[in-house]
């Protein structure tokens, strides 16, 4: 099946479209503020700790990597809120 762009779906496609983004929002949302705070408690940890290993930072990139490839915002989003603009149907 090949996927139509937005601007050839129907009112109802885009609405479900846009049902998707909303959870998709969400979701990315909550895995940032999740990772965040792994990050954060362990940059914490390090910082209490007696010992002061640089190697610590290696994991540490992980979560960082992941939030900026989450908070990246694809080119469709894009697309999709101004066809739902163009049509009125925010």
């Amino acid at each position: 099946m090949e996927k139509k762009s937005f601007t050839e779906m129907t009112d109802d496609e885009l609405l479900v479209e846009k049902d998707k983004l909303k959870k998709s929002k969400i979701f990315h949302a909550t895995m940032i503020g999740f990772l965040a705070g792994i990050l954060i408690f362990g940059l914490v940890g390090w910082g209490l700790s007696e010992e002061k290993r640089l190697g610590f930072f290696i994991p540490m990139l992980i979560p960082m990597l992941i939030i900026y490839r989450l908070v990246k915002n694809p080119k469709g989003n894009k697309d999709l809120e101004e066809a739902l603009k163009e049509r009125r149907l925010n």
